[in-house]
């Protein structure tokens, strides 16, 4: 897997060694819960998550080029929207998380920039969807600034909520192409 650099930040595989700095971030109960997922109980559990979840091909550990710290997590999920492109390969969605420390300073726009470089360039997509829970009015500015196009609302069920409303929004390599990024 590639390693990946924006301005402040170098997105590279997760290590075991990751494990104190993930869980740093990930047991704040502002980061998990609002993305879907229980904020991390202990460091083991973060090793555990780095194992098998941050394992995923192009799951990227976000590092603060000045600290040299895990800030979070960035890359491709699985193909979530059906349509041709997903069932040919040429669709994925993109998901993030960062540190609340982080929070406010431009830092995952410019992750996800770069994720759309990597993934209509290096890895041949043709769309690229990105989803936030309605409430979290942080994540659909990322979107927002990364220029994304809102699709639909659909209400799915994670662990935390029954029928949480997910926005879903989609850039296509045309879209992203007339950026001129």
């Amino acid at each position: 897997m590639p390693v990946l650099e924006t301005g402040r930040t170098i997105l590279r595989p997760f290590a075991e060694t990751d494990a104190e700095d993930v869980y740093a971030c990930c047991k704040d109960p502002r980061v998990g819960p609002i993305a879907g997922w229980k904020p991390h109980e202990s460091v083991e559990e973060s090793l555990e998550i780095i194992r098998t979840v941050f394992s995923a091909p192009d799951t990227f550990a976000v590092v603060d080029r000045e600290s040299g710290r895990v800030i979070g997590s960035a890359g491709f999920v699985t193909p979530h929207k059906p349509g041709d492109a997903a069932r040919e390969g040429r669709s994925s969605e993109i998901g993030y998380a960062l540190s609340p420390d982080y929070w406010g300073r431009g830092i995952m726009p410019e992750v996800v920039r770069e994720l759309l470089r990597y993934g209509f360039q290096d890895l041949g997509l043709d769309e690229i969807w990105c989803t936030h829970y309605r409430e979290n009015h942080r994540s659909r500015r990322v979107i927002e600034k990364s220029g994304f196009m809102y699709a639909f609302t659909e209400k799915l069920t994670d662990e935390f909520y029954p029928d949480r409303p997910t926005c879903f929004y989609f850039m296509t390599r045309d879209m992203w192409e007339k950026r001129g990024e």
